[in-house]
């Protein structure tokens, strides 16, 4: 920064403070009173990345000048896996646009204001034309300019700023103009240490929550396991005087009267009937989001959906093919002809036992044995899914393995719920401790301590 004169007369530290201090009609909120608002221009430069000249390139083989490009940026460091590098000519072009491990680098371009520090591996590396670096930092520490740089008060101010072309860009002395309460550096490090020991708990509660949610699948999975071998009613089976021979292998086509295809005649917007298709099967219930509709009366009467009918997906995607829903007469329905009616026997089988016993693992690896693929699509017909064969209890002891797997789903379903509830609470409360430390409400500040603008005073360039 160029020193500043006054009618001809250089400013004293006085004055060159008034000036770096935001004026109390341009501050964003109330702060601690002995925190102050200044710019990020006063305490720091703020420096531009760039590009690789025309004609050179960049390399895979490693070299000792790697390029950090915006796409590197991960978790507020370098993703250093992916880190690419120029020759010793280019960096020759561009040797003065290097970043070190004491700057804060911050996307300017695509995505706006990616923040973060480069690993001790990559100091001095050269930096892209689509980041900035805040670098000179005076009177703050780096990592509080960094959480600040995170906060909303900092981002708003860059969105607001940023020019919306065909790619978003922010000027560097916008980056520059952006306000933002200072605190005695004392207390910068005592928010610091709070907001890391914060966001550690709520890391520790994500990565336990994402696990409940990852595992969903695997613990469904177990569970039908246990169902369709017994295991889940071995005790029912004590009980009862019933032994693991009483199980009957029979297959599908056994089972049902018929393996009834769904209407071919396209479906319409609106109608006095839902025709369900292929994407209305979810999860092995119907999902009654984005219908279909039909009016004709001959298929309504052909194509009429019962409470209990077990639909079976015969056409789709080869991940997805084989899926099976049971309809449950929620509304009036036909189906479509992607779909299969398994019209079973309803002295022989529960329509929810069979539901449950064709979206076991064992049933989804037979599908993908059996499918006919195609070019965007796979097929099961009627008589492959037909030779199906499951292993089918007395009814008594299936309503006892329906009735345990509804309560054990139900609440597997409720913890994958109340865990991806936790992980989409976590981002909005990193948003409110962030706005809480940078407005003093962490109730780390002591308000003892010197005024931050004797900070600032000490650490602006004379």
């Amino acid at each position: 920064m160029a020193r500043e004169k006054k009618a001809g007369k250089e400013l004293t530290p006085e004055e060159r403070l008034e000036q770096a201090l935001v004026p109390g009609e341009e501050q964003p909120y109330p702060i601690p009173e002995n925190w102050c608002w200044v710019t990020i221009g006063a305490i720091a430069s703020v420096k531009g990345g760039k590009r690789i000249p025309k004609g050179n390139k960049l390399v895979e083989y490693k070299t000792d000048h790697p390029y950090i490009r915006v796409t590197d940026f991960d978790n507020r460091s370098i993703a250093t896996e992916q880190v690419k590098y120029i020759d010793e000519e280019t960096f020759k072009l561009i040797r003065n646009y290097t970043i070190s491990t004491q700057d804060v680098y911050i996307s300017i371009a695509g995505t706006i204001g990616k923040v973060g520090i480069i690993p001790d591996d990559l100091d001095g590396a050269n930096l892209t034309e689509n980041a900035a670096k805040i670098t000179n930092i005076r009177g703050v520490e780096k990592n509080f300019l960094l959480w600040l740089l995170e906060s909303e008060v900092a981002q708003s101010q860059m969105r607001d700023a940023t020019i919306s072309t065909t790619q978003p860009k922010l000027a560097l002395f916008r980056i520059e103009n952006v306000k933002f309460p200072l605190s005695p550096l004392t207390e910068q490090q005592r928010i610091v240490s709070r907001i890391e020991s914060l966001f550690a708990k709520l890391d520790e509660a994500k990565e336990k929550a994402q696990a409940v949610v990852d595992g969903f699948e695997l613990r469904k999975s177990a569970i039908l396991h246990k169902a369709f071998t017994g295991e889940l009613t071995e005790k029912w089976r004590k009980e009862h005087g019933v032994g693991l021979d009483s199980w009957t292998q029979l297959s599908i086509a056994s089972i049902c009267h018929s393996l009834k295809y769904g209407t071919a005649k396209k479906s319409e917007k609106t109608g006095s009937v839902v025709v369900l298709r292929m994407g209305n099967l979810q999860q092995g219930e119907i999902d009654w989001s984005d219908l279909a509709y039909s009016s004709d009366k001959d298929d309504i009467e052909k194509y009429r959906l019962e409470a209990g009918d077990v639909l079976f997906n015969r056409t789709n995607s080869a991940a997805l093919v084989g899926k099976t829903s049971i309809y449950r007469g929620e509304y009036p329905a036909i189906y479509a002809g992607y779909l299969i009616k398994l019209d079973y026997d309803h002295g022989i089988v529960v329509g929810d036992f069979l539901n449950y016993a064709l979206n076991t693992d064992r049933a989804k690896e037979y599908c993908n044995s059996v499918k006919t693929d195609g070019v965007n699509q796979s097929n099961i017909n009627a008589k492959k899914i037909g030779a199906y064969v499951i292993a089918v209890p007395k009814m008594d002891e299936q309503k006892e393995i329906v009735k345990l797997l509804q309560k054990l789903l139900a609440s597997e379903q409720q913890a994958k719920e109340s865990a991806e509830s936790v992980l989409s609470q976590i981002d909005t409360m990193k948003k409110a401790i962030l706005a809480r430390a940078f407005r003093g409400e962490l109730g780390t500040n002591d308000p003892a301590e010197e005024w931050a603008g004797e900070l600032l005073k000490e650490n602006l360039p004379e």
